[in-house]
């Protein structure tokens, strides 16, 4: 994906610079060789599973059909990474409504669209089975089970822990499908967890595996015809350069697992995964210029880019590399970069050896695929920027940078005021 002439970075065969002059800065570029190359890694490693792509990590349309047209299905978490995932392609059948406060217009939504729902809750069962009743439509559902399990992961983003918001409780696991057995719309189908994201171990993942099948043959006991168990996503990518486990790794440690499980049961249920980071992660960077350069406590290199494009820094304190892209070698210091921003957050780098880094040059910021763009904001009064596909020496704008009007298209200002 990236390689260096003459000192310029390049992404596939366009250079950075050449990027930055057509569309401007700050501008999130992607490989698309790179995602079609992580695609086939998991096709590849599991070929017999249901691979949904999880929104939420990048939810830009271009990406999402070239997803789509690979096999993949959908998790989406709310009623806008739905209506995403249909306008990019996404087959209805392969994919599932997570989340754990889903709004009542948001699960009519799913049930109109012939979705499956991950049930967080008791009064989401209850919701879905009213709504499923009245539009005369029988809904299938798996449920979220927390299996308590440690990720080994950043505390924000753990989700299978007992004190997590999400999920119920393995404990009451029987009691809810129990409880949906006695619904007339409704009908079990699955097993669902999620323990959390960036993991790099798989032991988390067959701990979690042999959870779910567990609860599996106890639910099963119930006349329950399971369809899938789903493991969820959260396979982590190599951030640091230290390296990081693969689906191929995935696969080995825990396919054995699930079809011991398998074995076991009375019923022929699929594997399901929900990756998300590991397919859109490392296919990406986030160019930004150098507006300037002050040496003070430290050597700060201010750009254009800041934590209204790229929170992860600020917000999980998230290590990405980065590059100065039109130059290498030479005499090097060490540089802290940072963002327009005014918060004392906003930190993109720390502390990071660089070429002497002068006002105008380009940063490069690794592996901004996942989480990048898809939660940024305008803070700031700052317009959202570009994002541009790359694939070999072509390059296609797949969203449009923001201006000025963006910022107001959607207020009103009152008669009375």
């Amino acid at each position: 994906m990236l390689s260096r002439r003459n000192g310029i970075l390049f992404i596939e065969e366009v250079s950075a610079v050449e990027i930055a002059e057509k569309y401007g800065t700050p501008v999130y570029i992607t490989s698309k060789t790179q995602l079609e190359k992580n695609i086939k890694a998991y096709n590849q490693a599991f070929p017999d599973a249901e691979k949904l792509y999880a929104v939420k990590a990048n939810n830009n349309l271009a990406l999402m059909k070239i997803i789509a047209s690979n096999g993949f299905g959908a998790d989406v978490f709310s009623s806008g990474e739905l209506y995403l995932a249909l306008l990019a392609g996404f087959s209805r059948e392969k994919m599932l409504f997570n989340g754990n406060s889903k709004r009542d217009d948001e699960i009519e939504m799913g049930i109109l669209s012939g979705i499956k729902f991950s049930v967080d809750s008791i009064d989401e069962l209850n919701t879905i089975q009213s709504i499923a009743e009245k539009e005369g439509r029988e809904v299938e559902i798996a449920f979220r089970i927390n299996p308590d399990i440690d990720p080994k992961t950043h505390p924000k983003i753990a989700t299978g822990l007992k004190e997590s918001k999400f999920g119920i409780p393995e404990e009451q696991a029987v009691k809810v499908y129990e409880m949906a057995l006695s619904m007339k719309n409704v009908s079990p189908k699955g097993v669902h967890c999620h323990i959390g994201s960036q993991i790099l171990e798989t032991s988390p993942f067959v701990s979690a595996m042999r959870k779910i099948g567990k609860i599996a043959e106890e639910i099963e006991k119930l006349g329950i015809e399971l369809e899938f168990l789903d493991i969820g996503g959260g396979l982590g990518i190599d951030y640091e350069g230290k390296g990081a486990i693969t689906p191929e790794d995935l696969a080995r440690d825990i396919l054995p697992v699930f079809e011991e499980i398998r074995s076991s049961l009375r019923s022929d249920p699929k594997l399901w995964l929900e990756p998300g980071r590991s397919i859109v992660g490392n296919t990406t960077i986030l160019l930004t210029r150098v507006n300037a350069v002050k040496k003070g406590y430290r050597n700060f290199v201010a750009v254009d880019a800041g934590f209204n494009l790229l929170i992860r820094p600020a917000m999980y304190g998230s290590y990405h590399r980065v590059l100065v892209a039109n130059k290498e070698g030479g005499e090097e210091e060490i540089y802290t970069i940072v963002g327009p921003i005014c918060e004392s957050g906003d930190v993109l780098a720390r502390d990071r050896k660089l070429p002497r880094v002068e006002k105008g040059d380009l940063i490069a910021i690794l592996d901004t695929g996942a989480y990048g763009f898809s939660m940024s904001s305008q803070y700031n009064g700052r317009p959202r920027c570009a994002e541009v596909l790359v694939e070999g020496s072509r390059t296609a704008l797949i969203r449009e940078r923001e201006s000025f009007g963006d910022l107001v298209c959607k207020q009103r200002i009152p008669e009375w005021i």
